[in-house]
């Protein structure tokens, strides 16, 4: 907790000029501007004095004396203020600040604190707790992230090939840096991880072993994990690699290109995919035999009951459970730290490849219908269309308001629409005379998502609006944040520290008008699962020092 701090702090220093060169000579009153101020401390009323009126749903409750509260409970508590005059920020500056409190060991996706958006005009904003899973990682971890869009479409941009990759695994946020995890199929090649420096420039932090592939990585407690294996090429429809060293093992991450062993895999030769899930890591295997597992420290490994001894290899958190895909028969599994349930075949398929959360619903992604289909209870997944005429579905993302996802033959990208639409964006590889191309795993960096692609090996990313994200996990506890949007830049604050900023080019002029309610604790992600008090919101832009005087006046 103290190092997560002590880097946020850090972080302030380095970006603090930003702080003094866009705080006015007089700062004005901390109530100036104030348009919504929600104190969730035994009721859900309005506290500005402008009398916006809300409205409780789900199950939400408030804590008692000493430490009063709105509890939000991740599966339905939220807390809804229509729109109107007050309730939205338009084309202003406008300001968001609240104290938060999440647990270390979480069984949840965090969620969205406080948001805006309406789908069909991709007008609004979010500001969120995000856990992002990718098809064989934890993409991200507790990170802090506020968005704001309307409508403003980007394109996909050529980022580069990390090494000799046939495609990156795996990728990752952890500091305010993306990793990639790669396969480099030659004979006298192995898998190694690479980080972004920049367009079309990846660094080499090293090999953990000799194996083909880093399959899966994962954050937790502030460390690096990567998680190796001998991918079989084969399955791609491409010539076999020449490199046969197993894997199977998962390392730490030691700066800036050494990795310690954590561990072997009992019998697994290839990770399948890695999970943080109520504090600790787990771990399975991506061939048979199947392998399920749980770190439990000093390099020890415990291998866990696989549901029907089947494999389970793609996992995500959500709502208390760790849900993982099946690569035998098409069926979702749910483990709840002692055993696994069965939540039944997703529609007519054999393999699901990857989750995704999207307002509050968990999603699954499928091989050979290329749908995808949303889970509404034990046996019960809705189809809510095919992407174009694909076969699978293998990399989603939720970003800056909108689910996406990737694709097999083509390696195409499609944002989702409602009902059963998707809408195609574009085709990623291009490589020709290939049986199979496929947009294989996402990850959010910088305010853009960037999404892995085989057989070219190169990673592409995409913007729409702008959005900011705080390089650390946001540490458990109660913490306060502050959202900034202004004409030039938005901004990030943890604890009254700057965390992160991100321009704005003075040609983009956001309209963030919409008749879509205010929603606390929740939004185009998730129900937010934690606490929330002091919820204020604010049609200008809060200074740096004003902030800190937020963060400072309220009693942890």
């Amino acid at each position: 907790m103290k190092l997560l701090l002590r880097s946020f702090a850090r972080a302030a220093a380095g970006l603090a000029f930003f702080s003094f060169f866009s705080c006015p000579a007089q700062e004005q009153s901390p109530d100036k501007g104030l348009s919504g101020y929600w104190k969730l401390s035994g009721d859900a009323l309005d506290h500005s004095g402008n009398g916006l009126q809300s409205k409780a749903h789900g199950s939400l409750s408030f804590e008692g004396p000493g430490s009063q509260a709105g509890i939000f409970d991740g599966s339905s508590a939220w807390l809804e203020v229509p729109a109107g005059k007050k309730a939205h920020p338009g084309r202003g500056d406008f300001s968001i600040a609240a104290w938060v409190h999440t647990e270390a060991a979480m069984a949840d996706f965090p969620g969205d604190i406080i948001s805006q958006y309406d789908l069909k005009s991709r007008r609004g904003f979010h500001l969120s707790l995000k856990s992002n899973a990718s098809p064989t990682s934890q993409s991200s971890y507790r990170q802090l992230t506020f968005g704001i869009d309307d409508g403003k479409e980007g394109v996909w941009i050529d980022e580069g090939r990390p090494g000799n990759a046939l495609m990156a695994f795996a990728m990752a946020e952890h500091q305010g840096v993306l990793y990639a995890g790669i396969c480099q199929p030659g004979a006298n090649e192995t898998g190694k991880v690479f980080k972004y420096a920049g367009k079309n420039k990846w660094t080499d932090c090293g090999a953990p072993d000799r194996s083909n592939s880093v399959t899966a990585l994962a954050v937790m407690d502030g460390e690096l994990y990567a998680g190796t294996g001998h991918y079989r090429v084969a399955g791609s429809s491409l010539a076999e690699s020449e490199n046969t060293t197993p894997g199977g093992r998962v390392f730490r991450y030691e700066a800036p290109d050494r990795w310690t062993e954590i561990g072997q895999l009992p019998g697994v030769a290839c990770i399948g995919g890695m999970a943080v899930y109520k504090g600790r890591l787990y771990a399975s295997s991506m061939y048979a035999p199947s392998g399920f597992f749980r770190y439990d420290g000093n390099n020890k490994w415990t291998k866990l009951a696989n549901p029907e001894n089947i494999r389970v290899v793609n996992m995500a958190v959500y709502d208390g459970y760790l849900y993982a895909t099946s690569w035998d028969h098409g069926r979702v599994y749910r483990y709840n730290g002692e055993s696994w349930e069965d939540c039944g075949p997703v529609g007519d398929n054999t393999q699901n490849y990857a989750f995704n959360i999207y307002e509050g619903n968990l999603y699954s992604a499928t091989w050979p219908s290329g749908r995808v289909f949303r889970f509404d209870g034990i046996n019960k997944w809705t189809d809510v269309g095919r992407l174009g005429n694909e076969l699978e579905v293998m990399a989603m993302m939720t970003y800056n308001g909108r689910m996406l996802g990737g694709t097999l033959p083509l390696a195409e990208v499609y944002a989702y629409e409602g009902d059963t639409l998707w809408t195609r964006m574009d085709q990623l590889d291009r490589t020709p005379d290939v049986k199979y191309r496929r947009a294989w795993t996402m990850s959010e960096h910088d305010g853009r998502v960037f999404c892995s692609t085989l057989p070219s090996g190169k990673i592409f990313s995409y913007e729409s609006g702008k959005s900011v994200s705080a390089p650390e996990s946001l540490p458990a506890g109660w913490q306060h944040v502050a959202a900034v949007k202004t004409e030039t830049a938005l901004r990030l604050y943890v604890n009254g520290a700057l965390a992160a900023e991100r321009p704005v080019p003075a040609s983009m002029k956001f309209d963030l008008s919409t008749d879509t309610p205010l929603r606390i604790g929740f939004g185009p992600n998730d129900y937010f699962n934690g606490k929330l008090r002091e919820v204020r919101f604010y049609n200008r832009a809060l200074t740096g020092k004003e902030i800190q005087g937020l963060s400072s006046g309220v009693q942890r």
